[in-house]
């Protein structure tokens, strides 16, 4: 297959798997496989920027209004209440990622273990189900469980999108505030990634079959399908159809371990 063509179907999955709650990096090592790829850290790099990009544009209004409430040093607004709440949300996640980053390497390389965590990851997006909108801030505690959630997440087969908002509506936070709360925090986990990302991989970063321009190709293909793929997703947590992806997600697990027990992976 023309590398092209592969860069572009790489940037379509990322797109649409970075937003919905179904595991971009569990599929992307999943499509790595069947189109005999290995897959570039440069198009990792890029796919970082990406989503870092698509975030800051669907939430430019709230951004805006973070960077104005910590530019007057406001911690009183709903926006400067906010920021302190991202920052303990963040610290989980740096830990876990940090502490566990050998292991997760050998995670990403095994098919058993992106399978379970894709069922896994079915049954906590199922359970949103019979969360009770009761929270209409989110406060400290709460914060700081969706970051636990979103450390977790960095498995292949567990959706960051899919274990924050999960646990945010299953601890009884709104989906509004679920919502925009669990992107929020993708920020500075984003950048964080990104920053480990070239600090240990820095070596490794254009070691790869794909040219330049296959990278572009699929990380523009990427952001354009992302960003539909973030509105879709919204409205399907606004009517409260969230649980659904938990049955695509079980039927992925499902399939990989049958793949495996064929030798098929």
């Amino acid at each position: 297959m023309d590398q092209l063509l592969k860069a572009v179907i790489l940037g379509v999955v990322q797109g649409l798997t970075e937003w919905f709650p179904i595991s971009s990096t569990g599929h992307l090592k999943v499509c790595e496989k069947l189109l005999g790829l290995s897959l570039p850290m440069l198009f990792e790099v890029v796919f970082h920027v990406g989503t870092l990009m698509v975030v800051l544009v669907f939430f430019r209004n709230d951004v805006k209004a973070l960077l104005k409430a910590l530019a007057c040093l406001d911690f009183k607004s709903e926006y400067g209440r906010l920021m302190p709440l991202v920052f303990v949300g963040t610290v989980p996640t740096a830990v876990i990622g940090w502490l566990f980053y050998e292991f997760l390497e050998k995670a990403f390389q095994d098919f058993s273990i992106i399978a379970l965590a894709f069922i896994v990851c079915g049954v906590i997006l199922y359970l949103a189900k019979v969360g009770r909108e009761k929270i209409g801030d989110i406060g400290f505690k709460e914060a700081f469980l969706v970051g636990i959630a979103q450390g977790l997440a960095v498995i292949p087969g567990l959706s960051r999108s899919g274990l924050t908002i999960a646990v945010s509506l299953l601890i009884g936070v709104k989906r509004e505030k679920a919502f925009k709360f669990s992107f929020l925090l993708s920020i500075p986990a984003v950048v964080g990634a990104l920053a480990l990302t070239l600090y240990r991989e820095f070596d490794a970063l254009f070691a790869s079959s794909f040219g330049f321009v296959e990278v572009v190709v699929g990380a523009i293909t990427a952001l354009f399908v992302g960003y539909s793929a973030l509105k879709l997703l919204w409205k399907t947590v606004s009517k409260g159809k969230f649980h659904l992806f938990a049955f695509y997600c079980w039927g992925v697990g499902f399939f990989l371990l049958l793949a495996l027990l064929h030798s098929v992976l």
